[in-house]
This record gives structure tokens, sequence and C-alpha cells, in this order.
């Protein structure tokens, strides 16, 4: 198993999830699961906070990981300002080493974004490891054939004009600084067969006229559909499974978006 992940949350991305990814409509489908499951709560991959931060503020124990120490410093620093102190991990997800157990562990739209498949199953595998008897693991994944966009990406017509040049024109986001952020995104590779992805991202931040700073990244991830995720799942060793859609109470259905996994130990 390769231990190269390879994401693009540092630096400027890290400073831009601060200060612009900071809506969390899961919230409801965690407060119930979380309820149903008990506390305490493991955030994994849980960057600058979206989701760790509103739970911590309802007065839940929860910790939280991440493999990236600038996107921890980010939550660490909101939380301090507010007088909450999160313990907060530096640690990939399929090598978390963790002091303490869980009753619900959650992975929101992180699975996946490790060195491949076999390291995927081994945060499955840790996972289940750090929950309690009866404890539960929820985590999303994408049903990529919903989306026009991400579908088309898997045609060999889309696919052999990769790499795309980079856009013209950025993602624009003004700070409450004043300052400008702009994020190009395109891809570089897009493999159906091994289902898994490589994309870029140039970030530039701008006060008036003056480039502050520039930085490029790279991201690589893997696809998943629902059956295999299923079958990872049992050989990790988890028990009654089921899927709902789009973070509702709903079954899982080819319409949605968003396929939630909840999982027993």
């Amino acid at each position: 198993m390769s231990d190269t992940t390879v994401v693009w949350h540092y630096g400027l991305m890290a400073e831009r999830w601060a200060l612009f990814s900071i809506d969390a409509p899961e919230l409801p489908f965690f407060h119930q699961a979380i309820a149903r499951f008990g506390q305490p709560v493991l955030d994994v991959g849980c960057g600058t906070g979206r989701v760790l931060l509103p739970l911590l503020r309802s007065g839940i124990d929860i910790d939280g990981c991440d493999i990236s120490p600038d996107m921890l410093e980010q939550c660490r620093t909101t939380a301090t300002h507010e007088g909450l102190h999160p313990h907060l991990y530096a640690q990939p997800m399929h090598k978390l080493d963790l002091p303490r157990t869980y009753r619900t562990i959650y992975i929101c739209n992180s699975l996946g974004l490790s060195a491949g498949r076999e390291a995927d199953l081994a945060t499955l595998r840790r996972c289940y490891e750090l929950l309690e008897h009866n404890g539960a693991l929820i985590f999303n994944i994408q049903a990529e054939y919903t989306s026009p966009e991400s579908w088309d990406m898997w045609l060999p017509k889309t696919r052999a004009a990769l790499p795309e040049p980079w856009p013209t024109e950025g993602r624009r986001r003004v700070a409450p600084d004043g300052n400008v952020h702009l994020a190009f995104f395109r891809f570089i590779t897009m493999d159906p067969l091994e289902q898994r992805y490589t994309r870029q991202v140039r970030l530039e931040k701008w006060q008036g006229d003056t480039l502050l700073a520039a930085e490029e990244y790279t991201l690589s991830g893997n696809m998943y559909l629902k059956n295999e995720m299923l079958l990872m799942l049992q050989m990790a060793g988890f028990r009654e499974i089921t899927v709902h859609g789009d973070y509702t109470d709903e079954p899982a259905t080819a319409e949605h978006g968003e396929l939630v996994f909840t999982a027993v130990r």
C-alpha cells in the first residue's frame, strides 16, 4: 500500500476553506445520528471545522483529525477565539492512532482522498477499531452519475482532451478584510477503469492590484459506487449497514447525489 496521499488542503486552500466553507447542511443528520449512537464523537478529515465546530458549540464531546496541519491550525484558531479547545490530531485517516475510542465516527466529503483503495479500506478498518461496541461509522460518497459534468469526465472523448488547460477566470471570493481570493481548477487525469482522478488548483490572493501570494497544489482521489463500498464495509467487519440519500432519512435511490452510509460495529 502506498503511503503517498496527494491533497491540496494546505496554505491558501486552508485559508480559503476557513473563510468561505462555513455552511454545514449535514448537521441535522449528524445530530440525529449522535443522539442515536452516542458520544464521544470523532470527525475524520475535519478540515477547518466546518462540521466539527457547530457540533462542539452545541456541547457535543468531539475530537477531530486531518492530514493537513494547516487546516487544523485554522480550526484551532477559530475555536480558540470562541473559548473552545477541541483535541485535534494531524494524522492521515488510514493510519489513525488515537488515545480513546468513540461511539460515533463520521467522515464528511473526505473518504477517497487517500493514497489508494487499500488505504481507504485501511481507513474503514481503523475506524472500526476506534469504535466502541454498537458504535457507528457514518460517511458519504458522491454519486458521479447524477452530475452530467462529472459523468462526462468518464467518457473517452473527454479523457482524450486531458489535461485541461487552466481556466481564464478563477472562482472569486472576497474576504472580510477585502482581499480577493481566486481559485483556478482543472482535471489532469481520469481513469474510469481504476476509478481514480487527479486535479490541480492554482490559488491567488490579491490586495487591490497587488498579488500577495500564489500557490499550486494537486489532489488525487478514488471514486466509488454503492455495492463496492458495501463490500468494503463488510470486509472491515461492519454490520447493520444502511444507505440514505442526501443526508436525509430517505433510503438511497439512483436520484440522490450523495450516498450516506451508516455502519455499526
